[in-house]
């Protein structure tokens, strides 16, 4: 039997949340690049499609993480969102202030199942793809939100209070689109298979329209590479 490599250090464990869309895809190439074991956290929550569902366990199939899970939680149910409430128009022109498509609390709540996860895993970081650049302008993506949760998770967790605690890592999130693609791109990021509109087909094909297409159309044509994007017109 072979002997154990005592002088191996255990990997660095992280939970990553992966919506399956392009910035998910990014942060997860990132946790990669940096050594991370990979734990890939997806929601069924009540949203208008599930295709990006599918391209999250495809991505998570591809970068080859050490288990992917996909949590029923139905947000849908609470309603207040064109993105879980199909009596909402989803608008498909730029808006003032905080659009219809913001889910309330969303990445509060998704953060808190990855944090319970980490816990229980013994990891000590978590990665989520927001962005206050190229973005919806949603509460939940800004610098002062990832500290906040930070020192939640330290505050309210026994590993925060007894294990070391926990880092949220947003590494997006001052980027551009156009600089987050071109990062990707150098990490092995396959665009092709991730989903970002908010009203894709089942097959995983864009509107074109909606605000997430606009801002992924912007960013590759910002980056100078062409749109892999499969688009339904």
């Amino acid at each position: 039997m072979k002997e154990p490599d005592k002088g191996r250090q255990p990997a660095k464990r992280a939970v990553i949340l992966l919506s399956g869309g392009l910035d998910s895809a990014t942060t997860l190439a990132i946790a990669i690049k940096q050594d991370f074991e990979c734990y890939a956290l997806s929601f069924d929550y009540g949203q208008r499609h599930l295709s990006e569902i599918s391209a999250a366990q495809g991505l998570a199939r591809q970068f080859g993480v050490k288990e992917h899970r996909t949590v029923r939680l139905d947000l849908g149910a609470l309603g207040g969102s064109a993105l879980t409430d199909n009596s909402i128009t989803l608008p498909e022109s730029p808006s003032e202030g905080i659009p219809v498509t913001y889910v309330p609390a969303r990445n509060t709540v998704m953060l808190a199942y990855a944090l319970a996860w980490s816990e229980v895993l013994k990891a000590n970081d978590l990665f989520i793809g927001v962005n206050a650049v190229d973005y919806s302008g949603y509460p939940d993506c800004r610098p002062e939100f990832i500290d906040a949760f930070e020192k939640l998770a330290n505050l309210a967790t026994r590993a925060g209070v007894e294990e070391g605690g926990f880092r949220i890592h947003a590494p997006l999130i001052n980027l551009s689109k156009a600089e987050i693609i071109g990062l990707g791109l150098d990490l092995g990021v396959d665009y092709a298979m991730t989903v970002s509109c908010y009203q894709a087909s089942p097959e995983g094909k864009a509107c074109g329209r909606c605000d997430s297409c606009r801002l992924r159309k912007a960013g590759f044509e910002q980056a100078g590479v062409k749109d892999p994007t499969r688009y339904l017109d």
